[in-house]
């Protein structure tokens, strides 16, 4: 059967690189790596191994996504014909899309990932920090704010350029406070090994961002994880186990809270005060908690039954947006909700 064996070239240093995995680099007679732009590549010219990579790729591409997707379809085309040694930077199972795609796709080829050495250890090594409490690891060009643990320890990658760079700040800042310490790690575990700490809104001011560098944000205490709804629920849940006005209350004497609060919405849109606005928005937040919490403590639903049961027609009823579905005007939206809303009804029924 013809056969891909994937390794991984570590963090860059040549002195760290497993002998057997050096062992078949140096042996292998088609070694094609991922791209040249890595520190060991100067090592492996050196020594007289020869390798083809695939650094047209990036240039012929404009989104990795394709970059990745090409570099699978052309691995598994020509190992048809001749067994072949992919090398990548890293570990082959640590943020690499491309042997992903290639174990998702064999087409009746092996493919067999021989290991190497993550920089992850060096990472943390080099911003000293243990990760006991949890972290993780993003992709600079794709993370989403909004799953972020703030109480976990925090590495982006592929932070490549100055564009990325100011794109991650502008999203971490959604979350964090804008002095919060960040540390630019370049090169870990390597000998060009450099930690630079700066504030999160100077993460895009540095100079000399290039493809070696990953970011570390460190978790911030619980009191300061004020921009997450986490914060909110753990807050509520030591409230409704601790305040002894919260655990008489029920859903009907909570109704005239709720009531209120709702008018002050109003009034407060019509008066197009923007600050009032958003206290008396988490003051109906806050209403809703008090109801979640009394249910919860009468055994009858719980915040996760109302996630559940939101999100749930939320993705049902917007085909249009996550299935592809056809709509060209807020008519056809309208007669689309209706006839899912018809359904709806069948099926309770």
């Amino acid at each position: 059967m013809p056969k891909i064996e994937i390794v991984g070239l570590g963090a860059g240093d040549f002195n760290q690189l497993p002998i057997g995995v050096y062992q078949k680099i140096k042996n292998h007679a088609n070694l094609i790596l991922r791209t040249k732009e890595h520190p060991l590549v100067s090592e492996l010219v050196s020594k007289g191994i020869s390798f083809r990579s695939f650094d047209e790729i990036y240039e012929q591409e404009s989104q990795f996504e394709s970059v990745y997707e090409k570099i699978s379809e052309r691995l598994l085309k020509e190992a048809e014909k001749q067994d072949i040694l992919y090398a990548v930077p890293g570990h082959p199972l640590v943020a690499e899309d491309s042997v992903q795609l290639l174990l998702k796709n064999q087409q009746g080829i092996e493919v067999e990932v021989l290991g190497g050495k993550s920089f992850i250890d060096d990472f943390f090594q080099a911003v000293s920090v243990d990760p006991i409490g949890g972290f993780q690891l993003v992709d600079g060009l794709s993370f989403d704010a909004n799953q972020i643990d703030l109480g976990s320890h925090l590495i982006i990658m592929q932070v490549y350029n100055d564009l990325v760079a100011g794109d991650v700040k502008l999203t971490l800042m959604d979350k964090y406070p804008d002095e919060h310490q960040v540390a630019l790690v370049d090169a870990a575990g390597t000998t060009f090994e450099k930690v630079t700490w700066v504030p999160l809104y100077e993460l895009d001011h540095l100079e000399g961002i290039h493809n070696l560098l990953s970011v570390y944000v460190p978790p911030l205490e619980r009191d300061d994880q004020t921009k997450s709804f986490a914060t909110t629920q753990f807050y509520m849940d030591a409230i409704m186990n601790g305040d002894m006005w919260v655990q008489e209350q029920t859903h009907e004497s909570l109704l005239p809270y709720l009531a209120e609060e709702t008018e002050e919405v109003a009034e407060a849109i019509k008066k197009d005060d923007t600050e009032n606005l958003i206290e008396e928005l988490g003051d109906v937040l806050l209403q809703v908690f008090y109801h979640a919490g009394y249910a919860k403590s009468q055994g009858m639903f719980t915040m996760e039954d109302i996630l559940d049961t939101l999100n749930k027609k939320l993705r049902r009823r917007h085909p249009h947006i996550f299935d592809g579905y056809e709509v060209n005007s807020i008519q056809e939206i309208d007669d689309m909700w209706q006839e899912i809303k018809r359904k709806e009804r069948e099926e309770e029924s």
